[in-house]
């Protein structure tokens, strides 16, 4: 015999279900990841002056470097053109809400104030934060406490989450804030400030290049923090696809193999 009840509520549930699809429907075909397979362009926002993560070409060509690479692997697998958008670091967050990308790839680290306007891609890497120094000073400087001082200014560049590291963690050092497309160990280099925060991965590449500058506390850096790229809020589809892409990239190998080519560290 059948019950009647389960046939009301199977006949009540084909509406809803019917509902639900057409709402799924819905929003796939307002997610950026259509938008992007339908233009055949994927805009990427890099700020081109984060060496070994995004840096411009010697000779002025384009950019080059590890989130570079990423960036066309990401367009490859959709099987779409990279198009990558300069930005600068204070404006990262307003380009995004402003749709001049549809994703950051400069190598981005993951911090509250940021995911409270933008949402963060499931990380790729590790980086931390090391001070950088004039070689010739280094020795003034024998532990993390000795740079909280008054007598002290740090640069960081507008924007980061270096500048938040410093205003937290060193209340009581002054705090030079450097406005792109200036950099703040260009301040550094020019004895306008006594040290800059800086990172395992860009320290590595900058002490190379400048001889004159010196990594101190390498061995106990501080504010392990996760690498990871930035979107808009307020899309699930094109999310979970780049969480997918990250998660698939990184069991392939492919980040450590980009972090071998640029010589990125911090990532243990």
């Amino acid at each position: 015999m059948i019950d009647r009840r389960l046939v009301a509520a199977a006949a009540l549930a084909l509406p809803a279900l019917g509902f639900a699809r057409k709402a799924s429907a819905q929003i796939a075909a307002k997610s950026r990841l259509k938008s992007i397979q339908d233009s055949g362009q994927l805009r990427i926002g890099t700020t081109g002056d984060f060496s070994p993560m995004s840096f411009r070409a010697t000779g002025g060509g384009g950019y080059e470097g590890h989130q570079i690479d990423a960036g066309n692997m990401l367009a490859k697998d959709m099987g779409v053109q990279a198009a990558f958008v300069a930005t600068d670091w204070k404006t990262l967050i307003s380009g995004l809400t402003a749709d001049q990308y549809d994703i950051v790839m400069t190598g981005t680290s993951m911090s509250a104030a940021r995911a409270m306007a933008a949402t963060f891609v499931d990380p790729w890497g590790r980086n931390a934060f090391v001070p950088l120094v004039l070689k010739e000073n280094a020795a003034k400087y024998p532990d993390w406490d000795a740079l909280n001082q008054a007598s002290v200014t740090i640069g960081t560049n507008l924007g980061t989450t270096m500048e938040q590291f410093v205003q937290q963690s060193m209340p009581k050092a002054t705090l030079r804030r450097v406005e792109s497309p200036a950099r703040d160990w260009q301040e550094l280099i020019g004895g306008r400030v006594d040290a800059t925060m800086s990172s395992l991965i860009e320290a590595a590449s900058l002490t190379k290049e400048y001889p004159q500058l010196a990594t101190l506390f390498a061995d106990h850096p501080r504010n392990p923090i996760p690498m990871a790229f930035l979107i808009p809020q307020g899309d699930p589809i094109w999310l979970a696809f780049l969480n997918n892409w990250t998660v698939l990239r990184l069991a392939k190998g492919s980040f450590d193999e980009l972090n071998k080519k640029w010589g990125v560290v911090g990532n243990g």
